[in-house]
């Protein structure tokens, strides 16, 4: 199966949708789903295989190529699982809305250049999909309008500065190693520099920190997350800023290389030291930024800021376990991140909010999403049969053992805020109370609800089976110069331990037959109306669903004065700067030709001074 073929349906498809649209909506529908069906299964075919092709040699005599490795696969299924399952959603959720034809080209258009990016052997092409990909998200991030827009342009301004950043460094190796083709470069760059390594590592570092969302580059994403449609939040939060990971697991690992990239610098100096620190102020701040969050994306988008911080710690220590459990974090988040997306936006698709102080009680309406919620931030903080629990095991671990205390605590205090904001998205919007104006909500239709089970089942399976992506995992490991780890279907074992979750699950499985005969044994429940409630010895009012509704509140008072995104205001001054310079010299051209005149004499008596001066010197 040809690399050039899957790219060609990939893209192809994407034109393909929007045609048949203009003919049919419903057959646009059919023909989407059969197309990303049809991706997933092309991708899956490639597993272990190890492909190179040059698909076009004319530009400028650079070679475009395509490559196939462990990695590039690892996140080719991802891209298309999840835009899969996303396109999947989009039926219900897109259909009483306008320009439908519309998103779904760019649905598929982003996920085709996805595909892209990881399957380039060469910097240019990697880049001219890059940029597609980023030109793509930021026509669905404003696809609704209005305050859309200024997220867009929020995010696109700053993609904008990473491409930038990318396309120099980019060039410059170009005019060091006079190829652009990535193992090439790899093969060379030895030779180079640890100034020159740095500054490549500095310059992809920018590029790809912004795509991921890393401090201080995240302010783009909560106000994208809020305002794009929730399929493509999906798409955004699990795949697309994971196309920085992506990016810094090929420039780390691949181009310059384990030995290289472990030793620039020195001690608590060295670069790897120094993006660990980063990822470890990553997970904290937007953490506990999230558990004050009333907006349900918001809440979420804030999350995804802090579990990539976990990502770049895990890839930065530069283990085997810790790249393990980065890689597998990246696969985990992806996937719970897209369920807690799909679930949230099919509560907004019943109730028309994402306000959390004021839904409540939706579980039993809503049983699917509710359990596929559940499902999810168990994943996202760990508890154990889920996938979640597997990589952030790793994680800890190779902290720990590796003697850095410091970034454990980073770490488990990270998943310590994880638990403050789960419990508020999952009581706020499924428990206690169920409002009055929401008494006659129905479920989430059929095409929204599959995407949540899928999702739901994986974390499941790969919580009680972590061996069956660990398996590949593992060989993206060996590629990059660390030794085989020792996996088996039901865990990881190392010379400190071993992970058998079939343990865990025998365990939770014994603990839940007891508490189950334990109820059983009990007395009877008893329905009683929703109302004969209390809280803390208080009667519940009607129609607000518990008094935890604001439970956060007295420590947003505390810190309130302190609750400032400081980087995000230096980025807005910086903006109004620009703007007022702008405005200044704007002003020199006021089109009367009597003003440019006397710009002219100005300018040839100040040269004419000149010339007076440089002669007496």
């Amino acid at each position: 199966m040809s690399l050039v073929a899957l790219l060609i349906i990939a893209f192809g498809g994407a034109l393909l949708t929007y045609l048949v649209g203009k003919i049919s909506a419903r057959s646009r529908e059919s023909f989407a789903v059969i197309i990303s069906l049809a991706l997933v299964a092309f991708v899956a075919c490639l597993y272990g295989r190890s492909l190179e092709t040059t698909f076009y040699s004319g530009f400028f005599g650079l070679g475009f190529v395509l490559r196939l490795n462990a990695l590039s696969w690892f996140f080719a299924i991802t891209i298309a699982v999840v835009g899969a399952l996303s396109i999947i959603f989009s039926l219900s959720y897109i259909r009483p809305r306008e320009k439908t034809n519309f998103y779904f080209l760019m649905m598929f258009f982003v996920n085709a250049a996805m595909l892209g990016i990881v399957l380039a052997g060469d910097l240019v092409s990697f880049y001219i999909f890059w940029e597609m990909m980023s030109w793509s998200a930021f026509l669905l991030i404003s696809y609704n309008k209005g305050p859309a827009l200024a997220a867009g342009m929020k995010y696109i301004i700053m993609s904008i500065i990473g491409s930038v950043c990318f396309l120099v460094v980019m060039l410059s190796l170009y005019v060091s190693f006079d190829t652009s083709n990535i193992s090439q470069i790899a093969s060379v760059i030895s030779s180079a520099s640890s100034g020159y390594i740095l500054f490549v590592l500095t310059g992809f570092g920018i590029a790809f920190g912004i795509k991921n969302a890393v401090l201080p580059f995240h302010t783009w994403l909560p106000d994208a997350h809020s305002e794009a449609p929730a399929p493509f939040s999906a798409v955004l939060s699990g795949i697309l800023i994971k196309m920085g990971t992506y990016g810094f697991l090929l420039v780390f690992y691949v181009i310059v290389g384990l030995k290289l990239f472990l030793g620039l610098g020195s001690g608590m100096f060295s670069f790897h030291s120094v993006l660990c620190l980063l990822g470890a102020v990553t997970i904290i701040i937007p953490t506990f930024i999230a558990v004050l969050q009333t907006d349900a994306k918001r809440l979420l988008a804030w999350s995804t800021v802090g579990q990539a911080g976990y990502i770049i710690l895990a890839i930065a220590f530069g283990t085997k376990l810790a790249l393990a459990g980065g890689i597998f974090h990246f696969f985990n988040h992806a996937l719970f991140k897209a369920l807690l997306f799909f679930a949230v936006g099919a509560v907004e698709f019943r109730t028309q909010t994402r306000d959390l102080n004021s839904l409540g009680g939706l579980a039993m309406k809503m049983p699917v999403v509710f359990i596929g919620t559940l499902v999810g931030i168990c994943a996202l903080i760990g508890v154990p049969l889920t996938s979640g629990f597997v990589s952030k095991w790793l994680i800890y671990k190779t902290l720990i053992l590796e003697g850095s205390p410091f970034l454990a605590f980073f770490a488990l205090a990270g998943t310590w805020g994880t638990i403050l904001y789960s419990y508020k998205l999952i009581h706020n919007v499924f428990l206690g109370q169920l409002p009055e104006k929401y008494k006659d909500v129905e479920k989430a239709p059929f095409s929204m609800q599959l995407p949540v089970v899928v999702l739901s089942v994986a974390i499941l399976l790969f919580g009680i089976l972590p061996g069956i992506p660990l398996k590949v995992i593992n060989a993206i490991g060996i590629s990059f110069g660390f030794e085989s780890l020792n996996v088996g279907l039901w865990g990881i074992t190392s010379e400190t331990g071993a992970l058998n979750t079939i343990n865990i699950f025998s365990a939770v499985l014994v603990a839940g037959v007891i508490v189950w005969l334990l109820f059983r044994l009990g007395a009877k429940s008893v329905l009683v109306s929703q109302e004969d409630s209390y809280a803390a010895g208080a009667h519940t009012p009607v129609d607000k669903y518990h008094y935890t509704a604001e439970f956060y509140n007295p420590l947003h008072r505390m810190i309130k004065p302190f609750l400032r995104d400081v980087i995000d205001e230096f980025y807005y001054w910086i903006a109004s700067s620009v703007r007022s310079l702008a405005g200044s010299v704007r002003r020199i051209y006021s089109g009367d030709v009597g003003n440019y005149v006397m710009y002219i004499i100005l300018f040839l008596a100040l040269l004419i001074f000149v010339q007076m001066k440089w002669k007496v010197w």
